[in-house]
């Protein structure tokens, strides 16, 4: 048994099985002529070699990263103009992954999570695309000709631990999307994730929640634009340029800092920087009880936006977190579980759940813990992972005990918002999300939650703008695809199917996981005229979700009037659902 450290690639043939069924012999052609033709040269010409071979795909390894992303790239350009004349539902497009990682071969077999991770890397990367893992583009940053586009950490199927994955933008087309967006007219900050000094990484949890803490404290103050956790979580673990942040997220200000635990005593440091100059603002280090960590906050939380703008500090205050020492176990708990609750993924949903459930008996006073198990239980319900009629009863009955025990939290008002949107009740949906804004009007998921929720009521118009607030006040958010389904659907009753069809495609490349993603791409295809795409993508989601059928959809899918199921409706029977 040989074991080595190499960079490996791995490709397939997105679509394979739809493809074979189309054009068995014709696939098997094509296929074979652009391996020869395309994919074994360039492997061979960047100091690589195929190391084994499926049907519809492959394993290479080579010594340089360097050299695998560009062939990666090489491979993928050559594939874009190969496909130039073919139609699209006939087109053999690659999708690759690129790790760097230990290797063990093995009776002419390889193994390894070095293996595994570039194979969970190719199946989440878009057809013609290329995915890679966060060592690979901290070893070639700078020295190949692509750009990367941050998806944060993601949890792969049967890898233990989350992966920092990174989209390759290989055309200039493909970096316009992605343009950095402007200075807004009012200050603006990003609070970047605060480090771990600690040396334990059980700590990171605690120093993550204060970093959440900070950005929900400062988010409360009105005169200030505060970019959302999950854009600025996307740099956790890096070294990075402030002036490049401040760039990619369209803010003056970062704060950045440190944590440093060592039993009940706690170290903080904090600076603000002004990322357009590289000036340093402020600065500061803390000394404390960990009993004091709920003063820590607001003081810093003051500093900060006293640096900023004190005149308007002294008109506007902050809000107090109101929290007492007695709250620390449970805010312990609940900092844990948003480690899970932000992945959004089928197992870290659970996870949050089951510790929020712990934090909820242990702290049955506790409104936050309360406000995100229901928001969580919802969620779970509606994504189908598990029983939506005994989630949203479970639910609602933690709303109940949120609302009672704080009804400023915002976090209540979200969790009665969606609960309230799955059971149809449109009306009191939108006035929750809209007092959640009043009580956090930087809430990047309030004006997601509230763009749904005017979408799914026909308000297009307003719908959208809420949306693309939401995508600027966190642009490299990993759940950006989600909000960007809301807005196809938002085009999609609005009549605009074309730009429905575009939005949904795009979304789904990224989170192909999401079924009701998915069904708005069927709809949204079928009805803006490309009814062959739309019945293969319904083909492909019924082997997935197999109790699909239109009264299937009348049951479970929220549009609050019958007006409104019927338009649907008709998009999906158009894509052949019945």
């Amino acid at each position: 048994m040989e074991r080595r450290l190499a960079a490996i690639l791995a490709a397939d043939v997105a679509g394979y099985s739809r493809l074979m069924g189309i054009d068995e012999e014709g696939t098997h052609k094509g296929l074979k002529a652009h391996c020869h033709e395309l994919v074994e040269p360039k492997i061979q010409q960047h100091r690589g070699h195929i190391i084994k071979s499926t049907g519809d795909g492959l394993l290479a390894e080579f010594v340089s990263v360097v050299d695998a992303v560009r062939c990666a790239t090489e491979i993928q350009r050559g594939m874009a103009t190969r496909n130039a004349n073919t139609p699209q539902e006939k087109r053999i497009d690659f999708r690759i992954g690129i790790n760097v990682g230990d290797m063990i071969i093995d009776s002419g077999d390889v193994f390894g999570d070095g293996v595994n991770i570039a194979a969970r890397l190719e199946g989440i990367a878009e057809p013609g695309g290329i995915c890679v893992s966060g060592r690979v583009q901290e070893d070639t940053q700078g020295r190949v000709d692509v750009a990367f586009e941050d998806q944060g950490e993601q949890q792969l199927k049967n890898i233990a631990r989350p992966v920092r994955v990174f989209r390759v933008r290989i055309d200039e087309n493909d970096k316009a999307e992605f343009s950095p967006p402007p200075l807004p007219s009012k200050p603006s900050i990003a609070v970047l994730p605060f480090t771990n000094m600690s040396g334990d990484p059980e700590q990171e949890y605690f120093a993550d929640g204060i970093t959440e803490d900070l950005i929900t404290s400062l988010s409360q103050i009105h005169w200030l634009f505060v970019i959302a956790r999950n854009s600025t979580f996307v740099y956790k673990g890096r070294a990075v340029d402030v002036k490049q942040v401040s760039r990619e997220l369209g803010v003056r200000y970062v704060l950045e800092g440190s944590v440093r635990r060592v039993g009940n005593r706690l170290r903080v440091s904090a600076q603000l920087i002004d990322g357009t100059t590289g000036a340093h603002h402020w600065a500061e280090r803390y000394d404390r009880e960990f009993t004091d960590i709920f003063m820590l906050q607001d003081e810093i939380t003051r500093s900060v936006a006293a640096a900023i703008e004190p005149r308007m500090l002294a008109a506007e205050g902050i809000r107090s977190l109101s929290r007492s020492p007695d709250d620390l176990d449970a805010w312990a708990l609940v900092a844990r579980a948003l480690t899970y609750f932000w992945r959004s993924s089928r197992d870290d949903t659970k996870a949050a759940i089951g510790i929020l459930e712990q934090a909820t008996a242990r702290y049955p006073d506790y409104a936050l813990a309360h406000s995100l198990l229901s928001f969580s239980l919802t969620f779970a319900g509606h994504m189908g992972w598990i029983d939506q009629a005994e989630a949203l009863k479970n639910s609602r009955r933690h709303l109940n005990v949120a609302v009672k025990l704080d009804d400023n939290d915002p976090w209540a008002h979200l969790a009665l918002g969606y609960l309230a949107l799955l059971e149809r009740r449109t009306t009191e949906s939108i006035a929750a999300y809209r007092r959640a804004l009043d009580l956090n009007p930087n809430s990047a998921v309030a004006h997601g939650q509230l763009g749904r929720g005017l979408a799914w009521a026909g308000r297009s118009d307003e719908a959208i703008p809420e949306l693309e607030l939401a995508i600027r006040l966190s642009p490299r958010d990993p759940q950006k695809p989600l909000v960007d389904l809301n807005i196809a659907m938002a085009h999609y009753l609005a009549g605009r199917f074309a730009e429905a069809a575009n939005m949904a495609t795009s979304a789904c490349k990224l989170r192909p996981d999401h079924w009701g993603g998915r069904r708005q791409l069927c709809a949204s295809l079928a009805k803006a005229g490309r009814v062959d795409e739309a019945r293969q993508e319904l083909a492909l989601l019924k082997n997935e979700h197999h109790d699909l059928s239109i009264e299937w959809m009348r049951q479970h899918v929220p549009l609050p009037t019958a007006e409104l199921m019927e338009r649907y409706l008709d998009g999906m029977r158009a894509a052949g659902l019945t």
